[in-house]
């Protein structure tokens, strides 16, 4: 089973339904699963050095607004074993860089960088828009410093972010966490685990009886 993942690693509802969906693999081994990750921008038009993460009051109406979300966001992420510490988050980044690295990273390591990649952002408030930064994180895996720099600049890498951000204009995707099954079937946001489950035994039974 083939399974997209639209995300931004700025969008805490996206790391919480990632961890729901590997929960969800955990109970349910029927067939291999190939997970994709796809580029998405919240915000397209964050500048590159990025945001003031104050600046979310103005956008969504006060502090004390903010404050909710994100109370609300902590809970949710406590009860699947995820991290938030929003105080330490003082930068709103641009996000293409931390993509290209995704994408710049060997497939078979590239779900552990996207959690690594999120985990600096959400835990520690590092600024993930920042090259050396997200160098740093790559070497934390072993991966080779001057040539991970070349592969994440590479114009073959940026395209490729284009092209998942081009997809998701045209398919009209406006929200993410976004899951396709099988180039088929969709499930928006962070579903709860159950709902997962439910949906990979259903593709599942669908693919068997095709």
């Amino acid at each position: 089973m083939k399974i997209d993942v639209f995300q931004d690693t700025v969008c805490p509802w996206c790391r919480i339904g990632k961890q729901h969906l590997f929960q969800a693999l955990e109970t349910w081994n029927e067939e291999p699963v190939e997970i994709h990750w796809r580029a998405f921008l919240l915000d397209p038009t964050t500048p590159l050095e990025g945001r003031p993460y104050s600046d979310l009051a103005k956008k969504f109406g006060s502090e004390e607004r903010v404050q909710q979300m994100q109370d609300r966001i902590c809970e949710a992420g406590e009860a699947c074993g995820l991290d938030f510490a929003f105080e330490h988050v003082q930068n709103m980044p641009n996000t293409r860089l931390s993509h290209q690295l995704i994408l710049a990273t060997p497939p078979e390591l590239q779900t552990q960088m996207t959690d690594a990649v999120t985990a600096a952002h959400f835990e520690e408030g590092k600024d993930i828009g920042n090259l050396e930064v997200l160098l740093d994180i790559a070497v934390s895996f072993g991966l080779d410093r001057d040539e991970m720099r070349e592969k994440v600049q590479s114009s073959a890498v940026r395209q490729a972010v284009e092209q998942d951000l081009t997809f998701a204009q045209e398919a009209g995707i406006s929200g993410v966490p976004l899951f396709i099954f099988n180039d088929k079937y969709a499930l928006s946001g962070a579903q709860p685990v159950e709902v997962f489950v439910q949906a990979l035994q259903q593709i599942h039974a669908e693919g068997a009886n095709a």
